[in-house]
């Protein structure tokens, strides 16, 4: 593997953490909004029993279908990149390099008899 190979697998490495890393904060920061709207919601209820459960129903259903789908986004597109990377690396094995390829055979000579 090149140097500009190697550089490009690291800057892309890189790249694949920054967007994991903003993906999950996205995730719980929209978990903790609302959960946090959830829970004035209920204190504002002041015991109202059947409103109360269906402002939690929905709130752990939005959690639940959050997490879920990044997870889920995340899971496929770490599926995919594994299959390319191994479709790329069976390609650069089975083709052999221009340099090893072997000689061209010479023409046979012409009689002169």
């Amino acid at each position: 593997m090149s140097q500009e190979q190697v550089a490009a697998v690291m800057t892309e490495t890189q790249l694949e953490k920054v967007r994991a890393r903003y993906g999950l904060l996205a995730v719980v920061i929209s978990n903790v909004a609302i959960a946090a709207v959830a829970i004035v919601g209920v204190w504002q209820l002041d015991g109202d029993k059947s409103v109360i459960v269906g402002i939690l129903t929905a709130a752990f259903t939005a959690v639940s279908s959050m997490t879920t789908a990044y997870l889920g986004i995340k899971a496929v597109s770490n599926t995919a990149k594994s299959i390319a990377l191994g479709q790329q690396s069976a390609a650069l094995n089975a083709a052999p390099p221009a340099a090893a390829a072997p000689p061209a055979a010479a023409p046979p000579a012409q009689r002169t008899s």
